[in-house]
């Protein structure tokens, strides 16, 4: 699947509309069960980084990203076709990161490769230490899934998550 932004198209629009479209795409195969279909967009100022692919555009996004503010559009959608349900959420969550050197964006790439990762960083691994400061209410949509409003999601259908 193409990820690429249509003109005009805000950074949390191309999330929910990637997350929209892998939802469709299973749910399509799958009419009545409920599909979870997500994607995350991260943006400067609304100029959107794609994921990195390689080494080079890694070190460039986070060359760009260093002493800024980065923002980070998780969408979800959850969808059945069988019951005329969908439901999609954009999560913003900003990430403000710390004064990176050219070494240590170096270390940390070759450590953590992430080159299939929005942002060029795993939270989840040693790219906390890449910040200063997190803004948001579910860290989970850094790791591209916004938990929290999927739970939410889920009960709006009747899925009780915590029920055996």
């Amino acid at each position: 699947m193409a990820e690429d932004a249509v003109a005009g198209e805000t950074p949390a629009g191309m999330a929910e509309r990637l997350a929209r479209s892998k939802a469709q795409a299973v749910a399509s195969l799958h009419p009545r069960a409920l599909v979870i279909g997500s994607d995350q967009v991260a943006a400067i100022d609304d100029e959107v980084f794609g994921k990195p692919g390689n080494f080079e555009n890694a070190k460039i996004q986070l060359r760009a990203s260093s002493r800024r503010e980065v923002r980070f559009y998780t969408a979800v959608t959850l969808i059945c076709p069988d019951r005329a349900l969908e439901r999609s959420h954009v999560e913003l969550f900003s990430v403000h990161f710390r004064t990176l050197s050219d070494a240590q964006i170096a270390n940390y790439l070759q450590r953590e490769q992430p080159y299939d990762c929005a942002g060029s960083f795993k939270v989840e691994g040693l790219g906390i230490a890449l910040f200063e400061k997190l803004v948001g209410d579910d860290p989970t949509s850094l790791e591209g899934l916004p938990l929290i409003k999927l739970s939410k999601l889920l009960a709006d259908a009747g899925v009780d998550v915590l029920a055996r």
